[in-house]
């Protein structure tokens, strides 16, 4: 039963006021930083068999400091070369290291998981492409969008190359396998809707803040989906990131984060009848985003 923890990247200072999609040059803000540490910390005893990266510098970025975090770095990336195929992943860093947890880690690219291709709205701010005609499509029917200019992509056919992805990494990795996805909001709540069975069109009730953590286990049966929009900030903040209160106190980068490699629920069970699954604990709503990942 293979793992896969989806990590959206962490704030940038345009984050929910500018639709940055591809734009090179946008890295995390201080607030970003943080959080890419915080959420690096949590993870750190996960014994992760791989770390795979959207190539644009927000994912790059959060993903270093999972990196980090595991005594793993993640240097420049490799250069990108014309006419590569994206279903081609490349090392983003130094080779495999050992962690403390014993498990070598090496930091990947992959193509498949980079942001939507926004084309014409790439670096418009939000308030202005929520009067489009087009916006309410979005929100309402986005299985039927395919965003203006030569450039601008389709929402299935994004949805078409991150699951293709996951499938591609399962296989790669094998059934026993944990690893961790860095990628972007739309393209995680994508991949959410296609593991809970659901249409497209319902994949705006899926909310993906930045730095939260969602769990997919994938059984030769179906996938189950354990958590979604985890950041660990606790449900005294009203609502809810996806749980209840954590088993034996204590949330954060303790012993509940261990657990998540050991964890083998009974056969078909997806979750606890308290509404957490096996594995992170701490669960809390962030701050909500556009859309839960518009402009990241």
């Amino acid at each position: 039963m293979t793992l896969v923890l989806l990590v959206r990247h962490g704030l940038t200072a345009s984050t929910g006021s500018v639709l940055t999609g591809r734009m090179p040059g946008i890295g995390l803000d201080d607030r970003g930083r943080g959080q890419a540490a915080a959420v690096g910390a949590r993870l750190a005893d996960v014994p992760l068999d791989a770390i795979i990266s959207s190539p644009l510098q927000r994912c790059r970025e959060t993903a270093a400091a999972i990196a980090a975090a595991r005594s793993v770095g993640l240097g420049p990336a490799t250069p990108r070369s014309a006419g590569l195929d994206p279903a081609t992943p490349r090392s983003a860093g130094l080779g495999p290291a050992t962690p403390p947890n014993g498990h070598q880690v090496a930091v990947t690219e992959d193509d498949r998981f980079a942001e939507v291709a926004y084309g014409d709205w790439t670096g418009k701010p939000i308030k202005r492409l929520a009067k489009e005609p087009l916006w309410r499509v979005v929100q309402a029917h986005p299985s039927a969008v395919r965003f203006p200019g030569p450039d601008g992509e389709s929402l299935p056919s994004v949805q078409d190359r991150a699951v293709a992805a996951i499938r591609d990494w399962n296989e790669r990795l094998g059934p026993k396998a944990v690893y961790l996805v860095c990628s972007h909001g739309d393209v995680i709540k994508s991949i959410i809707a296609d593991s809970l069975g659901l249409h497209l069109d319902m994949f705006q009730r899926i909310q993906v803040d930045p730095c939260s953590v969602s769990l997919i286990r994938y059984t030769p049966l179906r996938p189950f989906v354990l958590r979604m929009n985890d950041t660990g900030a606790g449900l005294a903040r009203g609502g809810g990131g996806g749980g209840g209160k954590p088993r034996g106190g204590g949330g954060g980068s303790g012993q509940a984060e261990r657990e998540l490699a050991t964890a083998e629920p009974a056969a078909g069970e997806s979750g606890r009848p308290d509404g957490t699954a096996a594995g992170l604990s701490g669960l809390g709503e962030g701050d909500a985003v556009i859309g839960g990942g518009a402009g990241g």
